[in-house]
């Protein structure tokens, strides 16, 4: 299998290395081509960098034209780690959309030399970790190991833990001119439905609204949620067709309270106290990304009282969600195309109803493991 889609800069520095190592022109081809395919580089262009370097050339990078200044500025070096920072699980593809005017070699390097970032669990992560990073690793796993020392599986069992994984507007773009062609949505046009599917808005068509407010029965909003007590004001507003205050005040009227994302009766903690007691212990591990850590979320969470387990920078070693569940959702939806978001909602609630509870638990009780490694690594990545 051949290494897909190789940085310029890349394919020269492996040149570079076999003209060093006196392998001629002839065999330095043959060597790319089986490296990178006919995607890597054309016979011609080889030749012409095999010259290039024997003639003590060391640069791998294009000369800069002269008249023209440097394009990439501190600040858009800058605006390249912050969306890294957003999303690390960027590819290069998709960040060369995001910065069309960098030549994709540049790009590369500026993320892997300049930057210093690596790919790790489909993350970008820095390549090498600083003292006070393996630091906070340590110290982390250590905790979490007196815990589970202290409390077993019990310690286990209270932690809940999510992520989320994106696909870029910029992808999301080219998979639609793979699929229509000439007909396919512009880029500016798919950017904006992205912006608003992210901001959890999913209708598809503008709905005109006449005539008196809808009014609906109590039965029918407690029968939506007998069916899933975790859905949102706006959720029940759209299916009922009224808006978010009629609800709040109809759920009041009922007396339903909000507890940890559910709808549930107010005298429920007085009714089931072993309910109350389970659900008031968790245990919240999720990672330090910018959404996590935002002062709404933490402002959120304290009001629920739940404990959210440190979680240090860069770790996607110990983070349930990707060295388990996405990686397992990745290798099933390679090469798979969705049409519509609702196709892809029902390929995932799909993915994970074929999966039993031993899989998920999984997940979360390996993790006395990996803390382990964790200590033992030094704080290193590890696989």
């Amino acid at each position: 299998m051949s290494i897909q889609s190789p940085a310029k800069c890349e394919i020269r520095s492996v040149i570079r290395y076999l003209v060093w190592k006196g392998k001629t022109p002839v065999e330095v081809y043959n060597e790319v081509k089986t490296a990178y395919g006919d995607k890597g580089m054309n016979r011609t262009s080889v030749f012409k960098w095999c010259r290039e370097f024997k003639n003590g050339r060391t640069s791998v990078h294009d000369d800069q034209r002269s008249g023209r200044p440097s394009i990439l500025t501190d600040d858009i070096v800058e605006k390249i780690e912050n969306a890294l920072r957003d999303d690390r699980r960027l590819t290069v593809d998709e960040l060369s959309a995001m910065f069309p005017q960098i030549s994709r070699s540049l790009l590369h390097e500026t993320i892997t030399e300049t930057l210093g970032y690596r790919k790790l669990s489909a993350r970008w992560v820095p390549k090498q970790l600083t003292d006070q990073h393996k630091l906070n690793q340590v110290e982390a796993g250590q905790e979490f190991l007196r815990r589970y020392k202290l409390h077993g599986d019990e310690f286990l069992r209270s932690i809940v833990t999510g992520d989320e994984t994106w696909k870029s507007a910029a992808e999301a773009h080219r998979i639609l001119v793979q699929t229509y062609g000439d007909n396919a949505l512009s880029d500016t046009t798919c950017r904006d439905w992205f912006r608003r599917f992210k901001n959890n808005d999913f209708e598809l068509e503008d709905k005109e609204r006449c005539g008196a407010p809808k009014k609906f029965e109590d039965k029918e909003l407690e029968q939506l949620l007998d069916e899933d007590p975790s859905q949102t004001l706006s959720e029940l507003g759209k299916i009922l067709q009224v808006d978010e205050s009629t609800v709040s005040k109809r759920l009041k009227g009922l007396g339903m309270i909000q507890k940890q994302g559910h709808w549930v009766p107010r005298a429920l903690k007085e009714k089931r106290p072993l309910y109350a007691q389970r659900h008031d212990k968790v245990i919240l591990l999720h990672d330090n990304a910018r959404p996590h850590v935002a002062k709404p979320v933490k402002t959120y969470l304290e009001t629920l009282k739940w404990e959210v387990l440190p979680h240090p920078p860069y770790s996607p070693d110990i983070a349930p969600s990707d060295f388990h569940l996405f990686r397992s959702m990745a290798h099933s939806l390679a090469d798979r195309r969705f049409h519509s978001y609702e196709e892809a909602q029902k390929w995932i609630d799909s993915w994970i109803a074929s999966k039993d509870m031993s899989f998920f638990r999984r997940g979360i009780h390996v993790l006395p493991e990996r803390w382990e490694k964790v200590v033992s690594s030094d704080g290193q990545y590890f696989k």
